[in-house]
């Protein structure tokens, strides 16, 4: 049975290995995704913070220690949840044990909303990005990255076990549910293409200020290998926006 959501994060065995994956040395999230992340959300100080699927909520406790206001997390798992609770202990932040759509969206609350790889796992993203339109306060940003439309488009090129060489991409316009192999469990995302992510955004009201695929740079890499085996495909899509 395939995985919705954040639900395969409380599969203890995937989640143990995920966090190992999450971390390690070269990571693509750390070493491609998060520095472009923090490009375009620039200063944060005195910002109040929503962040959606926050995961461990590491990255809460990075944006305070920037001097962000306050920083609330939205999390679906609660392996996760608990993990973000101690991460964000006697600090200005919280986390709310919630799935995505069942949070309630305070109205002009948010000067900046974010989501770093959570989206894609989202089947009605419409009612999401109008939520996010609501809960921000006026000229507020919203910045969030998702796995790329080439990654998303097929999944087929997992099927091969150690490091890929080939990267297939096809159904590309063929939008809708995938089932991605991974970790030893079959999870399901939403595939979009990045023409259906600008819409989306346009017919919620904002106005795209940002599209960014994440260019590998050489400073956050220690491997040469890895960061020309990373200048072959795309993995990430960030987009920040304005209300």
């Amino acid at each position: 049975m395939a995985f919705t959501e954040s639900d395969v994060y409380n599969n203890t065995a995937f989640f143990e290995q995920y966090m190992k994956r999450r971390y390690r040395e070269n990571s693509p999230n750390e070493s491609i995704e998060k520095p472009v992340f923090f490009q375009l959300i620039g200063h944060v100080q005195g910002k109040q913070i929503l962040d959606l699927g926050c995961g461990d909520a590491k990255f809460g406790a990075e944006l305070l220690e920037k001097g962000c206001y306050s920083y609330t997390g939205i999390e679906g798992s609660e392996l996760m949840y608990e993990k973000a609770k101690k991460q964000l202990e006697n600090k200005n932040g919280s986390v709310h044990f919630l799935n995505l759509k069942d949070y309630t969206y305070p109205s002009s609350t948010f000067d900046l909303v974010t989501s770093r790889l959570a989206l894609h796992y989202i089947e009605h993203l419409d009612i999401i990005f109008q939520n996010v339109f609501q809960t921000l306060k006026t000229n507020g940003t919203f910045t969030f990255s998702v796995q790329h439309p080439v990654i998303t488009s097929s999944f087929e090129s997992l099927q091969t076990s150690g490091k890929r060489t080939i990267w297939l991409v096809d159904d590309y316009f063929k939008l809708g549910k995938r089932v991605e192999p991974w970790i030893d469990q079959e999870v399901i995302k939403y595939h979009r293409t990045t023409e259906e992510y600008f819409t989306l955004l346009q017919q919620a009201g904002f106005t795209i200020t940002s599209l960014k695929e994440a260019t590998p740079n050489p400073t956050y890499f220690q491997d040469e290998e890895e960061y020309k085996r990373r200048l072959r495909i795309p993995l990430f899509l960030l987009f920040s926006c304005t209300k």
